[in-house]
């Protein structure tokens, strides 16, 4: 066990040096790893915002490629899922934490994905990715829904980069979740409020 750490240690930093060396490329490369087979924790956001600070101008290019990174790993994950990741997931999960998560999708599908993609760690997010596909999301509400999460998590750093320069990385660390929560809360209230009306909607049909 402590030789395979090591060697996904290695991995991964060969992965960021790659990454710091290839310019906005290389965050499509780190966006895509971090969300699909490694675990990067920070380091796409972390990039984001030092690219950012080294030219402010392409903030918002800075962040879409790093979305789209990010969008191309979990859709990995994704079918990982939709190919029989069932058995994978219950090995590697508690199997109360892995039913209540096939609860939620079975009940509010693809809008599960958006508050977890958005939140930095240590909230986990590939167990998500990986249960909707095992749950049979559809593909382009998955995508949707980890667009809009990942999509406020980066850009709202590379905003942040842009806006307060080299204060960003620090600060985002000590307030990421204080930053977070109202985005969350209007989502929250968001899809409440589009579930409810679905139900009243059905409801009114039968």
């Amino acid at each position: 066990m402590d030789r395979i750490t090591a060697i996904f240690h290695s991995l991964s930093e060969s992965v960021q040096r790659l990454a710091e060396s290839w310019g906005a490329p290389g965050l499509t490369l780190v966006a895509f790893f971090d969300s699909s087979f490694l675990t990067l924790p920070e380091v796409a956001d972390i990039l984001v915002i030092v690219f950012t600070i080294r030219d402010p101008g392409n903030w918002y290019y800075f962040a879409a490629m790093t979305l789209l990174g990010s969008l191309a790993g979990c859709y990995a994950l994704y079918l990982v899922g939709r190919k029989g990741g069932e058995a994978l997931v219950r090995r590697g999960f508690h199997e109360r934490h892995i039913d209540r998560t096939l609860a939620w999708f079975q009940s509010h599908g693809a809008l599960v994905l958006i508050v977890p993609a958005m939140l930095p760690p240590p909230m986990p997010f590939k167990i998500f990715v990986l249960m909707a596909g095992v749950s049979g999301v559809r593909t382009l509400p998955f995508l949707a829904a980890v667009a809009v999460g990942r999509g406020v998590r980066y850009g709202g750093a590379a905003w942040l980069a842009r806006s307060y320069g080299e204060a960003t990385l620090a600060f985002i660390q000590r307030h990421a979740f204080s930053l977070l929560w109202p985005v969350v809360g209007v989502l929250v209230a968001v899809g409440g409020g589009w579930w409810l009306w679905r139900r009243l909607w059905a409801a009114d049909i039968e």
